[in-house]
């Protein structure tokens, strides 16, 4: 007769790898499923699964992450910037100071593309969506450099295989 077994198994990885995974060394669970029934001098079959490259991964990951924050943040007061002008905020105002103040570094190299139109108080910074683009896309390239530096992306994974012998 035929038996599908699954079994949760809780496993701490070798002692090699745990330098390598101090960001996650808590036991990990790895389903094991037997879709087949052991031989008939066998009580069990284990197998266990790891991924050596998870801390990699991890870092990867987080370093990303990291990146595309700070560069959103960047755009995000860049797009304040340009929506106070565009609605032609009062310059003289504390909180339009503060934030021209602050972006006029972020937008300064892109001040003399283009000419800005007005009407009345209101302005269009093209300059603020044009470095709005280029933030983004420095933000995308450097996170791609990380996953090329940092991430693996190889999905290698060792197995590790325990058979029981039940013969007495």
């Amino acid at each position: 007769m035929q038996e599908d077994r699954t079994e949760i198994i809780e496993t701490t990885p070798p002692a090699r790898d745990r330098e390598v995974r101090e960001v996650n060394s808590a036991p990990r669970v790895t389903e094991v499923r037997n879709t087949v029934a052991p031989r008939a001098d066998m009580d069990r079959v284990e197998s266990v699964a790891y991924d050596p490259y998870e801390g990699r991964r991890i870092a990867g990951y987080r370093l990303t992450a990291l990146v595309y924050w700070i560069f959103g943040l960047i755009e995000a007061i860049i797009a304040i910037r340009f929506v106070l002008k565009a609605l032609g905020a009062n310059p003289s105002a504390g909180f339009a100071q503060f934030m021209y103040g602050i972006t006029a570094p972020l937008v300064a190299p892109f001040n003399a593309l283009f000419a800005n139109p007005s009407s009345g108080a209101s302005v269009l910074e093209l300059n603020s969506l044009i470095a709005m683009i280029v933030y983004g896309l420095l933000a995308w390239l450097i996170g791609k450099l990380i996953w090329i530096l940092v991430g693996e992306t190889r999905s290698a994974v060792k197995t590790r295989s325990t058979q029981v012998d039940s013969r007495v």
